[in-house]
């Protein structure tokens, strides 16, 4: 018997059960999704970015290093810190902290996400879980992306449609295609649930007006732009799960996540041969350095949260 359910991989940061090429032996071009895939939420040191060139790895980001800018390095460190009870009068700890944080391969990951090369950004959980915050971000990504690479060979001169798109894909479509639900979810449709976001064009990527799913009103603007949600659990369709509950909703059962591949993924299926200089940490793509300086000012950020 066998079940269709997606698999994350967090993988050993201090590589003390091998390095990120036993890993990718290992998954033998089995589907995986690597979140946090730029490392700085854990990971191979230093090079676990590599993933990211791999056929049956699922790529994605957690939203705090996006974008890179001028205090993200800062910010991590301290994070990082906190998170795993580390001392900053330890220069192990501070070692360990130094070498999962670093600006090199966060400022490659803005770069790999405008080739569309990391398929998906999102949360995480506890320290790196900011739920509130997985819209806004893309779009920062993307305006940092538009000012320092300029239009994409696709789009020309005039507009910027396929970047559009490829950055939407980023947390609509293509989480539903590597979860296994995008039957149900994840694009407008005919068939499928109608989740939309309804925003005012002056705010939008930073606070949508209300939610609508199925045509009933699921949020609304409240004020707190860092709103949690309810923690989805798995459930058997089979036991009758839906009926014992008493729910409402739709319960559909999750399909075709063992034959998905990176090619799967809309508009962000770029495969390039990456790779880190251990020494450096300067992160190539088929041969071209990735690097971009830190932004200093990023859209959708404070003066959109002032009421």
């Amino acid at each position: 018997m066998t079940s269709e359910m997606q698999v994350n991989i967090h993988t050993d940061t201090l590589n003390e059960s091998g390095f990120v090429e036993h890993t990718i032996a290992a998954f033998k071009g089995r589907t995986i999704h690597t979140y946090h895939s730029e490392g700085a939420g854990g990971g191979h040191a230093p090079d676990i970015i590599k993933v990211c060139g791999v056929k049956n790895v699922i790529p994605s980001s957690t939203n705090p290093t996006r974008p890179f800018t001028l205090n993200t390095v800062d910010e991590h460190l301290d994070m990082l810190m906190v998170c795993h009870h580390l001392c900053k009068n330890s220069r192990e700890d501070v070692a360990f902290a130094e070498s999962r944080i670093r600006a090199e391969t966060i400022a490659a990951e803005d770069i790999l996400h405008d080739m569309g090369a990391i398929s998906i950004i999102s949360s995480d959980s506890q320290a790196m879980g900011r739920i509130g915050e997985v819209i806004c971000r893309t779009w920062q990504t993307a305006h940092k992306m538009k000012s320092f690479r300029g239009p994409l060979d696709i789009d020309g001169s005039d507009n910027d449609n396929f970047r559009i798109k490829r950055y939407i894909a980023k947390y609509t479509i293509n989480p539903a295609i590597a979860n296994g639900i995008s039957q149900y979810v994840g694009s407008v449709e005919v068939g499928k649930l109608a989740d939309l976001v309804v925003w005012k064009s002056s705010f939008f990527g930073a606070k949508p007006e209300m939610v609508i799913k199925g045509g009933v009103i699921a949020w609304s603007n409240m004020g707190d732009p860092n709103a949690s949600i309810p923690t989805p659990e798995p459930a058997a369709l089979d036991a009758g799960i839906k009926d014992s509950y008493r729910l409402n909703k739709r319960v559909e059962a999750v399909t075709n996540v063992r034959n998905i591949s990176k090619l799967d993924m809309k508009l962000n299926d770029a495969l390039p041969d990456i790779k880190v200089d251990p020494e450096t940490y300067t992160v190539t793509a088929d041969g071209t350095a990735l690097t971009c300086p830190p932004a200093t000012t990023v859209p959708l950020s404070r003066n959109y949260f002032l009421f």
